[in-house]
């Protein structure tokens, strides 16, 4: 039988940077996913593999499940029910199982996904043999949440394969994870994330488990409803960041201005917490809710200023906002800055001429332009074929 599950990438809609130094961030999920389909073969004793296919990049990986077996048996399992974090020692071994692979060298960063996934198969299903198939409608590197979508469909297939997730087999088309079951997705989909980034916030694997919004502050997550449906145009720069170097920066000008700095951390927390407010509150007609994307407009263009007074804008990142605001547009940043992902809101009520107008310009500068729906489901299943 096969398992397909999906997991949408995230925005942050405010509050990048500064929630580093004690302000509100919000961040929403949004309606591109990665896909992940699994299919548990029957053993042959013969010839049992776990074969990894990477169809956006033409690359696929093999096991012999002897070969697994033989490095990973030591580390007991499978404990799908208890999310456990891959030990010094286990990373060892499961390295040594993707060098051998020959990664080339012009994509070893997929390494670390590749070794994400050895953890969560063997860890959540043992030493099963089965084809796993990984499609993805996110940019990798770009600020959008593709690794923690990858975890947390990883997670969502594989936790559906061992029973551990319940849902009724015979509904068709894509079927929302249980609230129950979420919280177990979310704990394995981090453990993957730790393996792909060392010490990450947990805050792009809870939005793409959970779905919607979450407005974070202090270590604290706090899960938002949406009201109102929103559409932003994703422009992706391609100009790639090294974001510990842009945090970095941000914390050598705070040291340098820290009362100024201060009052920009304080005024973005402000921003979080508005806009998460005009996020939740009814919007009952058309003219309310032009009312309420006039008000996110706003709060976009401050929070973007400030972002522009932490110094982590980029010449790519103010080429498109000086394209969107030529059609009265807004726009800002996404993420770490310095490249990468800008948002700009689509109203309502915005001729979709005009959009197609800037995405032609904004793609004649070499840019990626991706429409998305904001703050929709989270991790869902599917069995068989997908919708």
């Amino acid at each position: 039988m096969e398992v397909k599950a999906r997991a949408p990438g995230k925005i942050i809609l405010s509050g990048e940077h500064a929630v580093v130094h004690g302000s509100a961030a919000v961040a929403a999920s949004i309606d591109l996913y990665t896909y992940v389909s699994i299919q548990v073969l029957p053993s042959t004793e013969n010839d049992d593999r776990l074969t990894l296919q990477l169809k956006d990049m033409a690359l696929a990986f093999s096991w012999p499940i002897g070969r697994i077996k033989e490095s990973l048996s030591s580390l007991g399992g499978p404990f799908p029910s208890t999310p456990t974090s891959c030990s010094t020692a286990s990373m060892k071994l499961i390295l040594a199982l993707v060098e051998e692979q020959n990664i080339p060298e012009a994509k070893i960063s997929l390494a670390s996904g590749v070794t994400a996934f050895l953890w969560l198969y063997t860890s959540i299903l043992g030493f099963k043999p089965a084809t796993v198939v990984v499609t993805s409608e996110l940019p990798l590197g770009s600020g959008l949440g593709s690794s923690a979508a990858l975890c947390v469909a990883f997670s969502a297939a594989l936790l559906a394969c061992s029973d551990s997730v319940n849902v009724d087999m015979k509904q068709q088309g894509w079927l929302i994870v249980g609230e129950s079951e979420l919280e177990l997705l979310n704990k394995w989909a981090f453990e993957g994330e730790k393996l792909i980034h060392g010490k990450p916030s947990g805050i792009d694997n809870t939005v793409s488990t959970y779905g919607n919004m979450i407005k974070f502050k202090s270590g604290n997550l706090t899960r938002i409803k949406s009201s109102m449906p929103l559409k932003m145009l994703i422009t992706n720069t391609k100009v790639g960041r090294n974001t510990k170097a842009l945090v970095a920066g941000v914390s050598e000008r705070t040291l340098r201005h820290p009362d100024a700095m201060n009052s920009v951390f304080n005024a973005v927390d402000s921003i979080s917490k508005e806009l998460a407010n005009v996020i939740q509150t009814p919007a009952p007609d058309d003219l309310s809710l032009t009312a309420k994307e006039e008000k996110l407009e706003e709060l976009m263009e401050m929070n973007q200023g400030l972002l522009q007074c932490m110094g982590v804008s980029h010449a790519s990142i103010e080429t498109v906002l000086r394209t969107t605001l030529k059609y009265k547009l807004a726009s800002k940043l996404t993420g770490a800055g310095g490249g990468g992902c800008v948002l700009t809101l689509l109203p309502t009520l915005l001729s979709g001429t005009i959009v197609d107008r800037v995405i032609a310009e904004l793609e004649s500068c070499g840019f990626q332009c991706l429409i998305a729906g904001i703050g929709g489901n989270g991790a869902e299943i599917c069995f068989g074929a997908s919708s």
